[in-house]
């Protein structure tokens, strides 16, 4: 799992802002070195709309930083797996799945090649119910957002973590890198 969140556990503030997140270009450009080696982006229906909205052009201004046009390059070849009831199709280069199937999560990850990675709070809350995260990368964003969504709203069975890196960027964000002891 591949998630911010504001010091205070939010995921998004009220009416979905997410007009805090603290993405410079150092982070951005750590992001994309971490995200470019993936085998999969596995996105909820939301949170593949907002991706897939801007992503695909993001690249073609004028005015683009280099980590904005690197990263709108991983987001187009980057094969994406959309969770969602509702979506009647996805745009290129996604599959739609209905439903989270444990037992087909556990094939996708058992094939070879990069790290497969969950965005979104919905997808990672049943992901999470169903023991399908072995590594949870969570960017603390320095600010308390107050309100809105926060990143665990509901209960699951518990699990162990082991903190097995940090990383402080120049704006004070922070990554915290948690494996799951089985």
């Amino acid at each position: 799992m591949h998630l911010g969140i504001s010091l205070d556990g939010y995921f998004e503030g009220p009416d979905a802002d997410i007009s805090w997140h603290r993405v410079d270009d150092e982070l951005h450009s750590y992001m994309n070195e971490q995200l470019v080696t993936a085998s999969a982006f596995l996105e909820g229906r939301v949170t593949y709309e907002l991706m897939e909205d801007f992503w695909p052009t993001a690249d073609q201004g004028p005015d683009v930083e280099p980590p904005v046009a690197e990263f709108a390059q991983v987001w187009r070849d980057m094969p994406k797996v959309v969770y969602s009831r509702t979506l009647d199709a996805p745009g290129p280069n996604a599959t739609l799945v209905r439903d989270v199937v444990p037992e087909e999560v556990r094939a996708l990850q058992a094939q070879p090649g990069g790290d497969m990675i969950v965005g979104g709070p919905v997808l990672a809350e049943s992901f999470r119910r169903h023991d399908l995260i072995d590594e949870y990368k969570i960017f603390v964003h320095p600010v308390l957002v107050g309100g809105g969504r926060r990143l665990f709203e509901s209960e699951g069975p518990p699990a162990d973590l082991r903190l097995v890196e940090t990383h402080t960027f120049g704006n004070g964000v922070v990554m915290l890198r948690y494996e799951v002891e089985r």
